[in-house]
């Protein structure tokens, strides 16, 4: 199996971050098979989602709505409401399986691949991705 580590910093504030072109570089001249995506954080998560024209606002806008930062969250330490960060994963998978044509990921039209990440406590990230030859 092949894998590589892409690098991430998400900032300080909420953020879906466009994967797609990294996937893409990764499966191509790879031929067919299975890339997997994998975010190894307990505060993060992957979406297949349709970015642009407000998607990733509204995507956080729901979040935020499932997942208030209150007090009401048993997990508290780090900034308030963190607890819902770690809640997130079991909403937004930290893992994907994406088919894979020709060097291709098969995606839909308006598909790309989203690192989700509310948590403001660590912007630092990484995404594994792993191919797999069919």
């Amino acid at each position: 199996m092949d894998t590589t580590t892409v690098a991430l910093d998400t900032g300080a504030a909420p953020a879906v971050v466009d994967l797609t072109p990294q996937v893409r570089r990764f499966c191509a001249e790879r031929g067919d098979g299975l890339c997997h995506v994998f975010a190894p954080h307990a505060t993060a998560g992957l979406a297949l989602v349709e970015l642009g024209a407000g998607t990733e606002q509204d995507l956080l806008t729901a979040l935020e709505s499932l997942l208030p930062r209150d007090d009401r969250w048993v997990h508290a330490h780090g900034s308030p409401g963190h607890g819902a960060d770690h809640v997130l994963p079991v909403l937004v998978s930290p893992s994907l399986s994406l088919p894979v044509q020709g060097g291709r990921p098969d995606l839909g039209t308006w598909q790309s691949v989203a690192l989700v990440d509310t948590n403001r406590d660590n912007a630092s990230r990484q995404v594994r991705l792993s191919f797999l030859a069919g």
